[in-house]
């Protein structure tokens, strides 16, 4: 929860845009060696391959690549540090472009990405792409220092920046144009010096605030800071950009297992009643794995660490940790709210007077809750944050804080406040836990995801219309690389849902990275308060997101390994398709399935426009055709239905038998829905512990599966298996629709049905049907290299 927060204190006055280089001439020169791995933060010092060095009036310009798809352009020898949207710790691998020259005109370096080439004629550097197509030009032109201009086909589709604050109209989609600035905004705005084109290349400025003026034909940027120019292009497919991104941003560290289940964010409660909400949970078997607690689960505004610490009225056993005890044996992970600011009238409030903690020039105010003095402490101090952290994990974590909300550290005109702050907490509990930390806060700037950071769209009212608008919120979040989005689910403030619009809303959560809900003070956002057909339907989406919980699981470690994350819009993987460049109104959720939940109050119909290629109604199992808008009945009256489809090619692990939390029973066998298509498709089955940061060194298990159909044959197989995490996993049930078998390979037995197979216990294989028509069942041993052929029935 949070009040309605003031405007911004800042003023981001527009400048003129254009760049501060007037070209004099240009050379090529030879670097020497390089290390074998470089910091994106060193690269100004290091040169990776030859570049193309450029003579202008601003001082020398390098060009040159510092990976396949990346070209860095830098003045070499800026002083200034670099920004947080860089990862300091990152490594790119020594890279060497190969160079050309044809005399005297037009050096050129290229990769397997892409080419520069300084055209010495024109005054400019062009960069192409593999296919030697032109995608960029770097105009060399005088204008003010810390300024980029580059020129693009004016039907190039833009995308990245910013997203929108939360009561932000959102209508514009993901598409950009026109005045944008780059930062990190207030109440769930997710902002980075970033931006991307589904034409094959993207834009990183070395800035923690720039201006951007995007045209038809033309990107023009200042950094705020008024820094030489540095900037990063990154040049591919959208995936191969956010992996470079990543590269340089940073890598995402994995959210704990538990956080791919649903949370219940809540304001208002005490310990009798949160006991009595999770038993509910529990006796009605909804699934839930995280109570989130607002403001109540602190002593807020008493002295001795009120801010840090249980409020022993409401929650007599928190401190002790025998609260934390009987979640434990209920399967509940206990997670709370954190502030930003600290009572001046308290032993922390004097020293953080002491110490200069407070944020420069900010005037005290009394707290909206507690009704006395605060001021916020500044982030952007390492010393700042090493106390603020110490004393969570001292009162919080060591006494059943498994996870943290951070609040309301969006208003102080810095860019860097809520990263901070979030940093504060992440450095602070690595270095005492091997546990996995969680978090969800109500902004995000680039670089924040490398603490763990999850980011939620802010105070969102109730209501159809606000439901609507969160899907715009979430696909321009992920634009520039916030992965791991969450709401208030059934909206936080303005009253209370409607039965139908809390059930519709549960089912759009159930395909987002966070699936949360909460509202202000008193609300409840369980599914039995919204009476029986809206508990029936809440209550089926959540069991159909644990019962995903493998797959889900999975895309943590393909977030972390590529950049891209469980959700993104569908222009990620269909880029040249015009119906999708501002497509909000679905999603991919992972690889393999398409999401596009009902958002509109009373809708007996929806008309939902599905890509290219093969198509399978999840719960029908109807086929189509992709490349066209299909019409589907909605059931307005019991609002069971979610429209979500497979796509041709699908490999998705799942978990058939119900839980009520994650991790309450092994896993000792995965079912495993496989839609063969005529190309080869894999996915990469990923586990490990799925609490600690043992991954990091090796402790996980990743098998990849494929599968293929040629002619009369499936052809599956199963890689070998990496990593030394051993999960209790003994089985793959892989369920290969479109056909009966006639026969499999190798010595699996047959079975006459699916029900005797199961009870053998072993491997072996049945043919029959199910919802999506004829199906083979094969069950093979897991964790071992297998290759099988399905041959299926004329």
């Amino acid at each position: 929860m949070s009040q309605p927060v003031s405007p911004r204190r800042r003023n981001l006055a527009w400048l003129c845009l254009g760049l501060a280089l007037a070209p004099l001439g240009a050379s090529v020169a030879q670097a020497p060696a390089s290390p074998t791995t470089t910091s994106p933060a060193a690269l100004m010092d290091t040169k990776l391959n030859d570049g193309i060095n450029i003579a202008t009036r601003g001082g020398p310009l390098s060009v040159r690549f510092v990976a396949p798809g990346i070209v860095h352009v830098q003045h070499p020898g800026t002083d200034a540090a670099p920004a947080l949207v860089l990862d300091p710790a990152a490594g790119l691998p020594a890279f060497h472009a190969r160079r050309s020259d044809d005399g005297a005109n037009e050096p050129m370096l290229a990769s397997d990405r892409g080419s520069v080439r300084w055209d010495r004629q024109h005054h400019q550097v062009r960069i192409s792409d593999a296919q030697q197509q032109p995608l960029l030009q770097i105009e060399l032109a005088p204008a003010l220092p810390g300024s980029l201009s580059l020129r693009h086909d004016p039907r190039d589709a833009l995308y990245g920046i910013g997203g929108y604050n939360a009561t932000e109209d959102a209508s514009a989609g993901m598409l950009r144009s026109g005045k944008q600035v780059a930062m990190s905004g207030e109440q769930g705005h997710a902002g980075a010096p970033f931006v991307w084109s589904s034409a094959g290349y993207g834009v990183l400025l070395d800035s923690d605030g720039a201006n951007f003026t995007l045209a038809p034909g033309s990107i023009s940027a200042v950094d705020a800071t008024q820094r030489q120019a540095d900037y990063y292009i990154l040049l591919g497919t959208p995936a191969q950009i956010f992996a470079e991104l990543a590269q340089l941003s940073g890598r995402t560290p994995l959210f704990p297992k538990w956080a791919m289940g649903f949370t219940n964010s809540q304001w208002g409660i005490d310990q009798k009643e949160l006991l009595q909400i999770v038993d509910t949970y529990r006796s009605k078997h909804i699934p839930i794995d995280n109570i989130t607690l607002d403001f109540d689960w602190k002593a807020w505004g008493e002295d001795d660490y009120g801010e840090f610490r249980w409020n022993p009225a409401k929650f007599p056993d928190g401190p002790s940790g025998e609260l934390k005890k009987q979640m434990d044996a209920r399967g509940i992970r206990l997670t709370g709210i954190m502030k930003p600011r600290i009572h001046l009238d308290t032993v922390e409030g004097r020293y953080a007077s002491t110490h200069g903690f407070w944020v420069p020039d900010e005037k005290v105010s009394d707290d909206y809750f507690s009704h006395k003095p605060v001021k916020d402490i500044n982030f952007d101090l390492a010393a700042a944050r090493s106390w603020f952290g110490e004393l969570a994990i001292k009162y919080g974590y060591d006494h059943g804080i498994a996870g943290w909300w951070n609040d309301e550290a969006d208003t102080v005109g810095s860019e860097t406040e809520f990263l901070n702050m979030q940093r504060a907490l992440y450095d602070s509990q690595r270095a005492v836990s091997n546990q996995r930390v969680w978090s969800i806060n109500r902004n995000f700037w680039l670089g924040s995801q490398r603490y763990a950071y999850g980011l939620w769209s802010g105070d969102v009212p109730t209501g159809f219309a606000s439901m609507a608008g969160q899907r715009a919120r979430m696909l321009s979040a992920v634009n520039v690389g916030a992965m791991q989005w969450g709401m208030d689910g059934g909206g936080f403030k303005d009253g209370t849902p409607t039965p139908e619009n809390y059930a519709r809303w549960i089912q759009f959560g159930a395909f987002t990275p966070i699936f949360r809900v909460h509202g202000e003070f008193a609300q409840k956002r369980q599914p039995w308060v919204y009476g029986q057909v809206a508990e029936q339907a809440a209550t089926a989406a959540i069991r159909l997101r644990y019962a995903l919980i493998p797959y889900i699981y999975s895309y943590e470690h393909a977030r972390r390994a590529s950049g891209v994350g469980l959700v993104r819009p569908l222009l990620f993987d269909w880029p040249h398709d015009p119906k999708l460049r501002n497509d909000v109104d679905s999603w991919l959720f992972g690889d393999w399935l398409l999401a596009s939940p009902v958002v509109e109050q009373g809708q007996t119909t929806k008309d939902v426009y599905l890509p290219a290629g093969r198509w399978t109604d999840w719960f029908s199992g109807k086929t189509y055709d992709g490349g066209q808008t299909i019409h589907l009945a909605i059931d307005s009256k019991r609002w069971s239905d979610i429209p979500l489809f497979v796509r041709e090619g699908a490999i998705i692990p799942t978990r058939t038998d119900p839980v009520d939390y994650v991790g309450e029973r092994p896993l000792t066998q995965l079912d495993v829905e496989v839609f063969p298509a005529a190309q080869r498709s894999t996915f990469d089955y990923y586990d490990d512990d799925g609490n600690t940061y043992n991954y990091e060194h090796g402790t996980y298990f990743l098998q990849p599966l494929s599968v293929q159909r040629r002619g009369d044959t499936v052809q599956l197989e199963l890689g070998a298996a990496s990593g030394s995490f051993k999960p209790a996993l003994r089985h793959y049930l892989l369920k290969i629709h479109g056909a009966a078998a006639t026969g499999v390979s190798g010595k699996l037995k047959s079975f006459p049905n699916l029900e005797a197979l199961q009870q053998s216990g072993g491997e072996g294989w049945a043919s029959g049907h199910d919802r999506y028509g004829e199906v083979t069942w094969v069950r093979v041993s897991a964790a071992r290299a297998n290759s099988i052929t399905v041959d299926l029935k004329h």
